[in-house]
Formats: C-alpha cells, sequence, structure tokens
C-alpha cells in the first residue's frame, strides 16, 4: 500500500470511529505546516478534520539541554509544538476553561495525527474582513487586545493534562531567542547585499543580540500564546474573538503577542488600530505604559529579527521570491523599535552594519 493510500485509510477508519463515515469531505487550503483541514458535513453539521501526520521529530522537554536540542532541530530549538495533535487538544481546553474562544476539539487521535474541531466557519478571519471593509480596524484590534489582557492575567500551568494526554508549557528560553534572532544574521545579509556581517561584526551582533536577550529575561512572564495575529483572529457572531494556531504556547511575554498582533508582518496595522490596541491592553491589565512600551520594544526587536530572517531564508534558501514584498514593512517595523533608548547597543550595532534599516523607520 502506498504512503497515500495508507494514510487515507488512517483517515477513513478515525471517520469511522468517530461517527463521520458517511460525511462529504471538502479539503480546504493547505495550511503553512505540516498539517492539512478538510470540512466535513453530515445532515445539517459541520466540523472540520485536522490532519496533522506524525512526522516531525519528538518536541522539546522542560529538562532538555542545548546539545540535545540541536540535534533534534529546529522545533525544539526554539520550543515549538509544531503539528503535535495533543498540544492543540489540550491547549484548547485550557484556553476555552479560561473563557477564551479557542474550537471545541470532538474527537482526536494523537499517535496517528488526527482531530475533529468546532468549524468557526469561513472568512471571519480578522485578515479577510478589513480587506473586504467588513469591520473596523480599530475595533477589532482593541478587541484582540482585550482578549489578551485577560489571557496575560491567567496563572500559567507547568503541565496540561486530559482526555489521557499530558503537555508542558515550556519557557521562551535564551535558547530560543537566540536561535530565532540568529536568522537576522545568518540569511538577512544574503537577502540584502547593504547589510555587512563580517567575522568581526558577527562577534558585535553576539554581545548585542545577547543584550537584549538578557533584557527580555528580566521582563515579568506570562501566558503566550506567540502566534497572535490578524489571520489567527477570527470575529465570531457572539462578538468573541476566534483563536486558532495556538500550540506552540509558552511561558513568555505580553509584549511578544502584542508585537505579534500591533507589528503585523503581513498587513499594514494603521497607527489608530495599533493605538487602540495597546491603549485597550493597558486599560484591561492596569499595566504602566512606560514599562509596557519598553518590553514592547526589546522582544519587538527580537521578534522582528526573527521575522525579517525566516522572510530572508524563504527567497534566498527555499526559493519563494513572494516574501521579498514583505520585507520593506519588516524593516520599517525593525527600524522603529531599535529608536527605543533600551534597544541602544543593538541600534548602534545597525548603525554601523545595515544603517538603511534605521533610516527606513523616518
Amino acid at each position: 500500500m502506498s504512503s497515500d493510500a495508507k494514510r487515507q485509510q488512517e483517515i477513513d477508519d478515525f471517520r469511522t470511529r468517530s461517527g463521520w463515515s458517511k460525511a462529504s469531505v471538502t479539503w480546504l487550503g493547505q495550511d503553512a505546516s505540516t498539517r492539512r483541514y478538510a470540512r466535513l458535513r453530515q445532515a445539517n453539521l459541520t466540523v472540520l478534520l485536522m490532519d496533522a501526520p506524525p512526522v516531525e521529530p519528538a518536541p522539546c522537554t522542560p529538562d532538555m539541554d542545548e546539545t540535545a536540542r540541536k540535534e533534534l532541530g529546529w522545533n525544539a530549538m526554539t520550543r515549538l509544538a509544531a503539528s503535535r495533535v495533543e498540544a492543540f487538544v489540550l491547549m484548547s481546553d485550557q484556553l476555552r476553561q479560561m473563557g477564551l474562544r479557542a474550537p471545541e476539539v470532538y474527537a482526536h487521535d494523537s499517535t496517528h495525527g488526527f482531530a475533529l474541531i468546532e468549524d468557526f466557519g469561513d472568512g471571519r478571519e480578522f485578515a479577510r474582513l478589513l480587506e473586504r471593509g467588513l469591520a473596523d480596524e480599530a475595533v477589532l484590534y482593541a478587541k484582540a487586545a482585550d482578549t489578551l489582557a485577560h489571557l496575560h492575567g491567567q496563572p500559567v500551568p507547568d503541565v496540561l493534562e486530559s482526555r489521557g494526554e499530558r503537555w508542558p508549557i515550556l519557557k521562551f528560553d535564551a535558547v530560543a531567542l537566540r536561535a530565532n534572532a540568529d536568522l537576522y544574521a545568518d540569511w538577512f545579509p544574503q537577502f540584502d547585499s547593504r547589510a555587512r556581517m563580517t567575522d568581526k561584526d558577527r562577534a558585535k551582533w553576539e554581545a548585542a543580540r545577547d543584550a537584549l536577550i538578557e533584557q527580555a529575561e528580566a521582563f515579568p512572564r506570562e501566558f503566550t500564546l506567540r502566534d497572535y495575529h490578524a489571520e489567527n483572529l477570527l470575529w465570531l457572531p457572539s462578538g468573541q474573538v476566534g483563536l486558532l494556531d495556538f500550540q506552540d504556547a509558552v511561558v513568555g511575554w505580553d509584549a511578544w503577542d502584542m508585537a505579534m498582533l500591533t507589528q503585523d508582518a503581513r498587513r499594514i496595522v494603521s497607527p489608530v488600530a495599533a493605538r487602540a490596541a495597546i491603549r485597550a491592553y493597558l486599560d484591561a491589565s492596569g499595566k504602566a505604559e512606560s514599562a509596557f512600551m519598553e518590553r514592547l520594544a526589546i522582544i519587538g526587536t527580537l521578534n522582528a529579527f526573527r521575522i525579517a530572517g525566516v522572510f530572508a531564508r524563504l527567497v534566498q534558501r527555499d526559493s519563494k521570491p513572494r516574501y521579498a514584498t514583505f520585507m520593506p514593512r519588516q524593516i520599517q517595523l525593525l527600524g522603529r523599535n531599535l529608536e527605543h533608548p533600551s534597544a541602544a547597543e543593538m541600534a548602534a550595532f545597525i548603525r554601523e552594519t545595515a544603517p538603511f534599516i534605521l533610516e527606513a523607520s523616518a
């Protein structure tokens, strides 16, 4: 039996066990990961089938050292759950217990990589609604920020356990931050010849990078979804924000989620919407503005380096030139974060090796 035929048989078996063997199947657009989704229709009901074959290496564990993480690969280095079904299932349960609107999981099979999840419907993503002019951007972003404030006010469990599954909530640590930020040093100079990275520059980069990470590690820690942006947020008829792609949640920072929201790499967030989100977040959380803006600049800088490096790698290594269209926006976001006084050491490095980044923020 071919691998495709074997996988189809596993899908059919899971549908039968779950009571959806008679449903029609419509495959949806491919997810950016190894997951894919299909809409199942049976009688007047619909659900989504998540097909996440367990083809990736084992995930990182709390006690795994850096050497072991390197051997396992990128997901372990950066503490990503990737396509692990049990992570999605347990995180969905946890978020729903917190009063947030993650999709309900009706059935799952972690061994084979399947789940049947609640269908929120098509076209409800913030990004799609805003593209079509069907929603007020500032209202959506303020609601998303208010939802984050609720999340960040919740205690973070060390381990999630239910349905016979167990999943640790890991700390977004210095190893993960270094690996992410180094994507800039490894790939951006290959993408843009105006950026210099000699061996001597690399040593300076590492010193400035580690200074940013040291600052980040001193910030308060909070439950962080990590991939919180307009493509993964839905506006539901109830007026709640629907959540997607939350399985990579970690013990991180409020500013990471807010940077992902307000400094979106794929769409221009208007200054009005960004300010509305920050104001709503501060009002709902009661946090001090000056300290929060410092966190947003430092964490935002680290995240912006990561994204710039990812885009550069997609263009240079993976021959995906469309990602170059996002780069001017990403360079501008990086430059703006570097304007904060707390990022002065890294700003000095960029001024020496890639001054156009700072000029782009003007």
